[in-house]
């Protein structure tokens, strides 16, 4: 294998350039010609790439966002658009991609894989954690960081003005996220959707801090919660209990920027290594990932079906700590 190709889709994630950055090297390494491809799938089907060779991934691991740009591809959807990127691949000689995204990036290249029989690898980009096959995905960290920053600050405002502030952080379906954030601010709750807590357990929840003289509260909220978004949910708490002069705090997309963490710098290093390692080791249309330490392959089929579980026992400590 002589000519591969990398690109990020979906949404970004803090990290992704460094592991662009390691699967360029590792694959100059291994004497193989890497082209990028900008946009993700748009920019297969219109053959925007370029070749990337060592010095153009210097410099970068430090940065947000990613450098070879991201977009979310209807075309990509229909058969017509998927045999436009196959003759963009063929029409540079790509013998393998690899693709740092989420599930809609895995899904794609999954149905694309069985009607061209072209190898993908793909690395798990996603603040959202929701990927099965890894611990923990790029970005994840570097999101929790951020809202936690957020939330310490607002901790500072709610306390001086007897405030409680719902604090809605992202994560689609999953409370990762949420539930880390809580955990690492000291948040008084979290409404995440894996859980079934009510408006009115929220409330009698809030009343026993109330009665304990808790001058403040935070509350976080997790996007896909099943109450609706922190807005809606705060009206319905103040409409049950409006002991706290009620404020609501939407993070949204300063999550997925930023510098990324140490953590997540090393992380994208070795999954971008590792997805080249595969390539060489002939593995195909699996997803890197890092399990209890140790790089796992999974097969696209299962990282795209199969449920990424909470540990319950940090849901556990989390309505402990929060007493």
């Amino acid at each position: 294998m002589k000519r591969i190709a990398v690109f990020t889709s979906g949404g970004d994630a803090p990290g992704m350039n460094a592991a662009v950055r390691a699967v360029v090297r590792n694959a100059s390494f291994h004497d193989m010609h890497v082209y990028g491809i900008r946009r993700g799938y748009e920019g297969m089907i219109d053959g925007d790439l370029e070749r990337l060779e060592r010095r153009d991934v210097g410099n970068i691991i430090h940065r947000g966002g990613t450098i070879l740009k991201t977009a979310r591809s209807q075309r990509f959807m229909t058969p017509e658009g998927r045999r436009s990127a196959y003759e963009t691949l063929l029409a540079h000689d790509i013998e393998a991609c690899i693709a740092i995204g989420g599930n809609g990036t895995f899904t794609g290249a999954s149905v694309f894989t069985e009607e061209y029989n072209i190898p993908f690898i793909g690395v798990p980009g996603t603040i959202d954690n929701d990927l099965y096959g890894t611990d923990m995905t790029i970005g994840f960290d570097t999101a929790v960081n951020t809202a936690i920053e957020a939330v310490d600050k607002i901790r500072d405002t709610a306390d001086s003005h007897n405030r409680l502030f719902f604090v809605e952080v992202m994560g689609r379906h999953a409370g990762f996220i949420a539930l880390n954030t809580a955990i690492g601010s000291g948040a008084a709750s979290a409404l995440i959707p894996e859980t079934d807590t009510t408006i009115e357990e929220l409330v009698e929840f809030l009343k026993m801090g109330a009665r304990r003289k808790k001058l403040f509260s935070v509350v976080i909220v997790a996007e896909g919660n099943k109450n609706g978004n922190a807005s809606e949910i705060a009206a319905q708490v103040k409409e049950k209990f409006d002991f706290y002069d009620t404020k609501v705090t939407i993070i949204g997309h300063l999550q997925r920027g930023g510098s990324p963490t140490a953590l997540d710098r090393v992380l994208s290093s070795r999954l971008g290594f590792h997805a080249v390692e595969g390539l060489v080791k002939g593995q195909q249309n699996v997803m890197t990932g890092l399990v209890n330490g140790k790089i796992k392959y999974t097969p696209f089929a299962e990282a795209i079906t199969k449920s990424k579980n909470l540990d319950n026992d940090l849901v556990r400590m989390a309505e402990i700590l929060a007493l």
